[in-house]
């Protein structure tokens, strides 16, 4: 069977991106489909020979993609996936969106319907400071995208949906039943250091908006705590500005260092909504407890009083709130009971359920193939 993998860029090394690598592991063999392609950022996990990109990587706008939103659509559709067996697309935005054969299997891991086109529209206005005629372009452009990705949404074969806050995204803007499959978490490179820990909290992400650092920076700056955090992005500069020297910004490190700190912090603090959230389990798969914003991904990985501890509500008093309950409740924690938690989202269970989707998937094809055999034309 040959396989295709498509993801709709390949510019950085986030979640998205580690799901797309372990299906490359899976399927050695299976070449990456991408809109754009950046060598020097993920080459050493991508390597060139195994992606394929799309006419836009010849744009000379390919490092301002935002002036190229209006042709991905048409990029994405053009690609060519006749000589495969089974595509299995990784959607944020517009993978799901390929046209494929009747004899091709399309399998759809959906991280989320394009959220700048649905829930998160508003908020993608503000954080972007779009206003005036720039808002005046973009309307019609929003519109565009929705009923396009309406069209789309229609054209895989099966959905699996990488949380319960994403598969009521793909019911509510699809219409379309998905499974859920939990990102792959490399939980066994963890070690469970049960010594004393070093007493600092940990934050790992890119720094843009909406990951809400700027609440974590808040607060350490009012407790004076130790706050390490590791990742770069747009925010960082602002974020240097206002914190206090008890908050160190190591920028973006390998994931060795990263395990390093994962393993020797005193607990994870996580201050944003995300669809899944990779790095929180990770810190648990360490041993790690997670203070984490109660609303989306976190709420299904997380376990209050168990594994770590919510906020509720986007501001420092909230925040300080949680974490207050999470030092209260600190010597209740156990470190492997936390660990063993964090294998339910292990690559191994990934795996096995895409394995699971598959073999599901070429049966029912096989059923529609036999079926559509024994049709005979009638008169009418």
């Amino acid at each position: 069977m040959k396989v295709a993998i498509v993801h709709d860029f390949l510019l950085k090394l986030g979640g998205a991106e580690r799901v797309v690598k372990v299906l490359m592991e899976m399927f050695p063999e299976a070449p990456v489909f991408t809109l754009l392609y950046d060598e020097k950022k993920v080459g050493h996990v991508f390597p060139k020979e195994r992606v394929r990109t799309s006419f836009l990587q010849k744009s000379i706008f390919r490092k301002k993609r935002r002036l190229l939103v209006h042709k991905m659509p048409r990029a994405i559709e053009e690609l060519d996936f006749s000589e495969f067996d089974l595509v299995i697309s990784s959607s944020t935005t517009y993978s799901h969106g390929i046209i494929t054969g009747i004899d091709t299997m399309h399998l759809c891991y959906c991280h989320s319907p394009m959220r700048y086109a649905w829930d998160w529209c508003n908020e993608y206005q503000k954080e972007n400071n779009i206003r005036g005629f720039k808002k005046f372009l973009y309307a019609p452009l929003m519109k565009y995208l929705r009923e396009w990705d309406i069209a789309a949404c229609d054209r895989p074969d099966s959905y699996m949906a990488n949380s319960r806050n994403v598969q009521k995204r793909i019911s509510k803007y699809y219409r379309q039943e998905s499974e859920i499959v939990y990102p792959p978490v490399d939980t066994e490179r963890f070690k469970v250091i049960q010594a004393k820990h070093s007493d600092y909290f940990l934050i790992v992400s890119t720094l843009t908006p909406y990951k809400r650092v700027d609440l974590a920076v808040q607060l350490f700056n009012k407790l004076g705590r130790k706050l390490v955090i590791i990742g770069d992005g747009p925010h960082r500069q602002y974020l240097q500005d206002i914190a206090c020297d008890n908050i160190d910004f190591l920028g973006f490190k390998d994931d060795e260092v990263v395990k390093e700190y994962l393993e020797n912090c005193r607990a994870f603090i996580f201050p944003g909504e995300e669809d899944f959230g990779m790095a929180p389990v990770e810190a648990m798969a360490a041993g790690k407890p997670v203070l984490a914003f109660g609303k989306g991904g976190c709420t299904e990985s997380v376990v209050s009083g168990k594994t770590g501890e919510f906020f509720f509500e986007e501001n420092v008093e909230s925040m300080e709130d949680g974490l207050a309950r999470l030092l209260y409740n600190e010597r209740f924690y156990r470190p492997r009971t936390i660990a063993r938690h964090a294998e339910n989202f292990s690559r191994e269970v990934f795996e096995k359920k895409i394995k699971q989707k598959i073999r599901k998937l070429k049966r029912e094809h096989a059923n529609i193939g036999a079926h559509g055999s024994n049709i005979t034309l009638q008169k009418v």
